[in-house]
């Protein structure tokens, strides 16, 4: 469930004209093949030339692959950190007042289908703003296990004020926040279009069921 909400983020995104970013990606390919290659290439050497000739070489390929799957480790734990889509917002061409800076990560407690997102996004250079929201998956998952985008696409642009401009459409007006969003800092008002004010508390939450 999981997996195909994360594909499926980035689709919507890029739909709305929201410029992505592969930095992440590549530089993670990137270890991960050199230290494949790393491998194979000393496998290959030995296998035509022997221990003896290569086994200077076998120890230094083995401490570069070590190093590698070290740094590999740390920028998928350290530096991405579950991301999904880092970018920018509006057209990358024609600097509008929407251009900036978005990084979207998602995660799953174990045994809780539960989907979390948690959003930042800004100006370059400025302090961005930390937005998190979540939503069980059956909000976009039919019975039989099928993935339903629009109720996927509504949820993202009522809950995140970047993407309910970039898609108004999208926006149901009548549900208020969604259940157990939260904002770091800023305290968010009922919908997409609402602006956003320092809160006094430093975190704070708010659920869109209200009491009876």
């Amino acid at each position: 469930l999981k997996n195909t909400t994360d594909d499926a983020l980035p689709n919507y995104l890029t739909s709305l004209k929201f410029q992505q970013s592969h930095l992440l990606a590549d530089v993670r390919l990137a270890l991960g093949y050199t230290a494949v290659l790393i491998a194979g290439a000393t496998f290959y050497a030995d296998y035509k030339l022997g221990w003896d000739a290569t086994k200077y070489w076998t120890l230094w390929a083995v401490v570069a692959y070590f190093i590698l799957n070290g740094a590999l480790t740390y920028w998928v734990w350290g530096v991405e950190k579950g991301k999904i889509f880092t970018g920018e917002i509006g057209d990358t061409l024609v600097r509008s007042p929407l251009h900036r800076l978005i990084s979207i990560a998602s995660s799953v407690k174990k045994h809780k289908p539960v989907y979390n997102l948690q959003v930042q996004y800004g100006k370059k250079g400025e302090e961005p703003q930390t937005l998190k929201i979540s939503a069980p998956f059956t909000r976009w998952f039919d019975s039989d296990g099928y993935f339903v985008a629009t109720p996927f696409q509504q949820w993202l642009a009522t809950e995140v004020p970047a993407v309910g401009k970039a898609d108004p459409k999208k926006v149901d007006r009548g549900s208020g926040k969604g259940e157990g969003t939260v904002i770091e800092g800023q305290q968010v008002q009922g919908n997409a279009d609402s602006s956003m004010t320092a809160g006094n508390g430093g975190v704070r939450s708010r659920n869109s069921k209200k009491s009876t």
